[in-house]
């Protein structure tokens, strides 16, 4: 069975030469064209006869393991040139199939289930990006620790299985991290949980929705990381169950969609036809930020009122942030004495 996966991987500042999910048919081995010397990227999977050509395949550098065999993971350590592995939709005890590929820079898993242990990924002293969706028998990520080379690190569950993680100090041991992504996970550490990232110094970027941990948490990496990419929200934002075609009769709707896109109209949104939308104003409401924050309808006469409320809770928050990191800062130094 073929699974159409969109691409999840943030590939803005270039952590990523991996293929899009999408793309992953387009080099199946039996479907290869070209001499065996040219090949550098090749998708197999259990099903595909031959698959042992690939250790004779002297360009090698990126392998997607699809619904995989036992025998093709277990004969992975052969492959000790390669530096992009993505594994999809398979069931191992253990993945020590990694330690010997020690050029490894970019791996995914995906849908990997059966294990629990991360740690032979601290042997791969070339990784510098890891992504990983729905490893649902992993709860303790600390395996990670010690990866310096690391750079982008992203953690997510889906809608029917969140990704849990005991904690997040393993965050601490990843000192060069400059992308950090979380998505659908159940945390289970309370508040402050997150404040391991505030230390991660070189950090550039986060990508955390909005209604992911409670409105503490955001206000507390508000406060501690103001020049980093993401780690800013509306305390209320408005949202939309459902959208409208543009009025046609409004001049915006006569624009190309390059000028709609350099003018960056965030309440106009267009769809891959070129078609113009914005949102339908009898579905529209104030979203809170924070888990379980609760929303108020647009059309509610409460609404202004609830929102600046909720905006001045928000700011209190920052400021009681600021005391728990000076806090915590200082503790920090007193146990590194």
């Amino acid at each position: 069975m073929k699974h159409h996966f969109i691409d999840l991987l943030d590939r803005e500042s270039g952590y990523w030469e991996m293929v899009p999910n999408r793309d992953r048919y387009t080099y199946e081995l039996e479907n290869a064209s070209g001499e065996s010397g040219e090949l550098k990227i090749v998708t197999i999977g259990s099903k595909d006869r031959g698959w042992e050509r690939i250790f004779s395949l002297p360009m090698l550098q990126e392998l997607t393991l699809h619904e995989p065999s036992k025998d093709q993971l277990s004969a992975l350590h052969k492959l000790r040139t390669i530096k992009r592995l993505r594994i999809t939709h398979a069931r191992v005890n253990n993945i020590d199939f990694v330690e010997n590929l020690g050029d490894l820079e970019e791996i995914v898993l995906e849908y990997v289930s059966g294990f629990s242990d991360l740690s032979p990924l601290g042997s791969l002293d070339s990784l510098r990006a890891f992504h990983s969706e729905n490893l649902r028998a992993v709860t303790n990520f600390s395996g990670l620790g010690g990866l310096n080379s690391l750079r982008y690190l992203s953690i997510y569950g889906t809608v029917d299985a969140r990704q849990s993680v005991e904690k997040f100090e393993f965050l601490r041991d990843l000192p060069n991290l400059e992308f950090l992504s979380l998505f659908q996970v159940a945390n289970k550490t309370s508040f402050p949980a997150l404040i391991p990232i505030t230390r991660l110094e070189k950090l550039k970027k986060i990508k955390i929705p909005r209604n992911e941990f409670p409105v503490e948490e955001y206000a507390l990496l508000e406060a501690a990381l103001p020049h980093v990419k993401g780690a800013a929200w509306k305390p209320c934002m408005r949202q939309a169950d459902s959208r409208v075609p543009y009025p046609r009769d409004e001049i915006i709707a006569l624009l190309p969609e390059s000028v709609v896109t350099e003018l960056n109209l965030q309440d106009i949104f267009i769809s891959p036809d070129g078609q113009k939308w914005i949102n339908d104003p009898k579905t529209e409401w104030y979203e809170f930020l924070g888990k379980g924050a609760g929303r108020i309808k647009c059309s509610n006469k409460q609404s202004a009122r609830k929102c600046a409320e909720f905006a001045e809770r928000y700011q209190v928050m920052k400021e009681g942030a600021k005391i728990i990191l000076d806090t915590h800062l200082t503790r920090h130094s007193r146990g590194t004495r």
